[in-house]
């Protein structure tokens, strides 16, 4: 399983790294290179000497390679970010085995979220730990960025799905069997109380089943909803909430167990 990681492709004016992740993927499914499981979103500090365009986060694509081996879906990576990374951009990529991600450089994502890091603090992690990190456009201060956002989709405690199979897709009124088994999520809990939902509780999908990184698993929370005349027992938890859990809070915070 390969992780690659991107960071600050985009300006203001134009279209996100969120959407160039999703771009590149489909590309990279289109090629049978390699097959895509996942993008995650991980949120990095807020500060005001940080570059950013507009929430400083980073994306972590995974995908299992098929055919080309690593260097064809490097090249792919590199050709499309150089082509489609925003002018004025500092686009960085990561691309690492999983296996090859070690604590180190999760705790350096980590860090990431908390204090600020240096271009040559990252090259410098990488070339130790044998990670393949370039700068790709600008002055490549996304690199920072690409390698935490490996490191911290390795550590499975941190993010939120961006993208998966099915995901946003999904929609409407729908049993909390449907979305475990059509839409990438693995688990669905309550909010407030950590419970699982019964697999026919019918759950209000609106705009599509945003899910955070919790333990290895993409965990869609859920609370109950406002009004006893709605036609379902669950709604998503609200997007303040989310921010919590993948992130974007200054404190940490867990499911209860």
């Amino acid at each position: 399983m390969i992780l690659i990681g991107i960071d600050d492709t985009d300006k203001p004016e134009g279209h996100g790294t969120g959407y160039l992740a999703r771009q590149l993927c489909a590309l990279i499914a289109a090629s049978g290179i390699a097959r895509v499981d996942e993008i995650t979103r991980h949120q990095l500090l807020f500060d005001r000497r940080i570059p950013y365009t507009s929430h400083n986060s980073a994306l972590c694509m995974r995908v299992e390679v098929q055919s080309g081996g690593l260097s064809a879906l490097a090249a792919m990576c590199r050709s499309y970010l150089l082509k489609h990374s925003a002018v004025g951009s500092d686009a960085g990529l990561c691309i690492a085995t999983s296996s090859d991600v070690s604590p180190v450089v999760e705790d350096f994502g980590f860090k990431a979220k908390k204090e600020i890091l240096t271009q040559d603090r990252a090259r410098e992690l990488a070339r130790c730990e044998g990670l393949s990190l370039e700068g790709l456009t600008g002055d490549h201060g996304g690199a920072i960025g690409a390698l935490a956002a490996v490191g911290l989709r390795k550590s499975g405690r941190d993010g939120r799905i961006g993208w998966r199979p099915g995901l946003r897709e999904t929609r409407g009124i729908v049993t909390a069997a449907h979305l475990l088994t059509r839409s990438g999520i693995d688990a669905i809990r309550q909010v407030h109380s950590g419970e699982p939902v019964g697999m026919s509780d019918l759950i209000s999908v609106n705009p599509w089943p945003r899910s955070v990184m919790i333990d290895g698993q993409a965990v869609l929370l859920v609370e109950p909803t406002e009004s006893l005349n709605d036609q379902c027992q669950w709604q998503l938890a609200p997007k303040d909430t989310l921010l919590e859990f993948s992130g974007w809070a200054v404190a940490e915070r867990r499911l209860p167990r």
